[in-house]
């Protein structure tokens, strides 16, 4: 297929880019700088857009089959200003508002549009177990994931099939939460965050890009789907998984007045809970390939 893929630099998009490539599909990266377009060396296509000036090249769309998009501000790349909660809201919102409505513009539109999201859109939900029909919540992300869902609306009424990705947090060695705690417990400085009694809701990066192309593969799969592994695990337990993994004590808890020094707004979803599983996911017949967290922690550092 010819298929178009936004954030295709980053840690999910590279990997997805790479699956796909292997796999003889054309690529269409939406790229941001002018010396990215046109035929790359790795052979993807570069087709532009400024997503905060809602601009697009929509002749270079032409032919895509399917879009995967990725686009976004990283969450945790900076200290949350109020300049910087803008950032992340506008590249979420705009960006998907800029491609859903040139995806309708076309003659003939993909047939699947699978939209990034995230598990935050639940908000705090302690250790209550959280599937695809719990409510949204009310805190910063959760608004946000609402608007960034909301956006692909025109897509969805112009018929194309439209699957929304709640990603939880992705554990891989060369980027995402790997890329930051790693490096630490290797240098036996890791620790719990807070008290460790926090869920998170792991994937790996492999069962990341598989369900991706699964929802782009599979058809009549539309609506929000967790992408998360069926076991979430608190904090602590990551943690002692982590450090037996890698043969390295974790003696160094991070109080949580020392999060929030450091992180500020931040470092209540650092501290705060997602036990999300992939309820639709499983009943569609995904398969995880590390379905457990100590299997996520595992490819994570091998």
């Amino acid at each position: 297929m010819r298929i178009a893929v936004t954030g295709s630099t980053g840690l999910i998009g590279s990997a997805l880019v790479r699956s796909l490539l292997t796999d003889g599909h054309e690529v269409v990266r939406l790229v941001r700088q002018r010396s990215r377009t046109g035929v790359q060396p790795d052979g993807t296509v570069g087709v532009g857009w400024n997503p905060a000036r809602l601009e697009i090249d929509r002749a270079g769309l032409a032919g895509v089959e399917a879009v995967v998009h990725l686009a976004g501000a990283g969450v945790g790349d900076r200290r949350w200003t109020e300049a910087y909660k803008r950032e992340i809201r506008d590249s979420r919102v705009l960006g998907t508002e800029t491609l859903a409505a040139a995806l309708t513009d076309l003659k003939e539109p993909p047939r699947v549009l699978v939209s990034g999201s995230a598990v935050g859109y639940y908000g705090q939900t302690g250790d209550q177990v959280i599937d695809e029909r719990a409510p949204a919540g009310d805190d910063f992300l959760a608004r946000i994931c609402v608007e960034w869902e909301a956006a692909t609306a025109p897509a969805e009424r112009a018929g194309i099939r439209v699957a929304h990705a709640r990603t939880g947090l992705v554990l891989a060695p060369g980027g995402g939460a790997g890329g930051r705690l790693l490096p630490l417990f290797r240098l036996g400085l890791g620790g719990r965050l807070g008290d460790g009694h926090q869920y998170w809701s792991l994937i790996s990066l492999e069962d990341e890009v598989a369900a991706l192309r699964y929802l782009v593969d599979t058809p009549g799969l539309s609506g929000a789907f967790n992408l998360a592994g069926p076991e979430p695990v608190t904090n602590g337990a990551m943690t002692e998984l982590l450090g037996a993994a890698l043969g390295r004590p974790t003696p160094f808890p991070v109080p949580q007045f020392a999060l929030k020094a450091a992180l500020g707004e931040m470092a209540v979803e650092v501290t705060g809970s997602h036990r999300v599983v992939p309820e639709r996911l499983l009943e569609a017949g995904f398969r995880f390939r590390q379905p457990t967290a100590e299997a996520v922690v595992r490819a994570a550092v091998a």
